[in-house]
């Protein structure tokens, strides 16, 4: 039986939110592009910010937008938005 690759499994993610380097290196593996959070600004942060914000404010029930351990509100502290 094969397993899933990393980035999909909890070796592959970080405590704090998003995917640790072991998750982006199985997703680089399958094709993906995935870089580091850029907590210090940029276009990237920006971008991420407004889009996940706006998924948050959609995409989510009211118990897992009120979560602070919810994996989308980890990612969105670790990019300081």
């Amino acid at each position: 039986m094969a397993k899933s690759p990393a980035w999909q499994r909890k070796e592959g993610k970080s405590p704090s939110g998003g995917l640790n380097e072991a998750g982006r290196r199985s997703a680089k593996a399958q094709g993906m592009n995935l870089k580091r959070p850029q907590p210090e600004g940029g276009s990237r942060k920006s971008s991420f910010c407004a889009r996940m914000t706006g998924m948050k404010r959609k995409l989510t029930g009211s118990a897992t937008a009120a979560d602070p351990n919810s994996r989308i509100n980890k990612a969105l502290r670790k990019w300081d938005c």
